[in-house]
């Protein structure tokens, strides 16, 4: 929980969300964790594989409002650049693709957040609309099942 808490009340790691104090960070963790209870799908952690150490988490899972099942990925800051987001979403969008059966998947990301959209480019795709989470604009990004990378 401590690495956890740490990165999200940082605000480089937090810059396009808003940053969260111990107990918010909490909250998620306890939300992220209820939706496997929920949806049978949700957040894993992402270890590092020679040390375990915790590097971020990444997920696929559904919010309240949507039957489109979404992707979110998060590395922490000293582990940024190093490929583990991609590795990671990559998995998640498999599972959501051949586990889950999933038709379409989803990305809510912001604008100003060129990381996570390289990534989102990487694993095909593909930018939709606007919508607001917690009162930012994101974009929707998305892509079918079946659907050819280029």
């Amino acid at each position: 929980m401590d690495s956890f808490a740490a990165h999200c009340a940082d605000p480089l790691s937090s810059a396009h969300l808003g940053p969260a104090d111990r107990q918010a960070a909490w909250r998620i963790f306890c939300s992220q964790a209820g939706l496997w209870l929920l949806h049978g799908a949700g957040w894993w952690a992402i270890e590092e594989k020679d040390t375990g150490q915790l590097v971020g988490n990444v997920g696929a899972f559904f919010r309240e409002e949507s039957t489109v099942m979404e992707l979110g990925w998060n590395t922490y800051r000293a582990f940024w650049g190093q490929g583990f987001a991609n590795e990671a979403a990559a998995a998640a969008l498999k599972h959501a693709f051949e586990i889950r059966r999933e038709p379409t998947v989803r990305a809510l990301i912001a604008s100003a957040n060129e990381s996570s959209l390289r990534v989102a480019r990487r694993l095909g795709l593909t930018y939709e609309a606007e919508t607001e989470i917690n009162g930012k604009a994101v974009g929707i990004h998305t892509r079918k099942r079946g659907d050819t990378v280029v």
